[in-house]
């Protein structure tokens, strides 16, 4: 878990920049905290899905 860069970093960097396991890790925690996030959170939220599914990895 240590080489997933800090959310901070990556959102300066567009999403086809981050490695799988990173998309990987922040949708699964995006998941969990849904019901909480505002719009920008959930806009977040669907830019990493929309790119795991640009990559086939959901």
């Amino acid at each position: 878990m240590s080489d997933i860069r800090d959310m901070t970093e990556l959102t300066m960097l567009p999403k086809t920049n981050w490695t799988d396991q990173e998309l990987q890790y922040f949708h699964h925690s995006f998941q969990q905290i849904t019901p909480y996030l505002n719009q920008e959170g959930g806009a977040i939220h669907r830019e990493i899905v929309e790119e795991m599914i640009n990559r086939k990895k959901i």
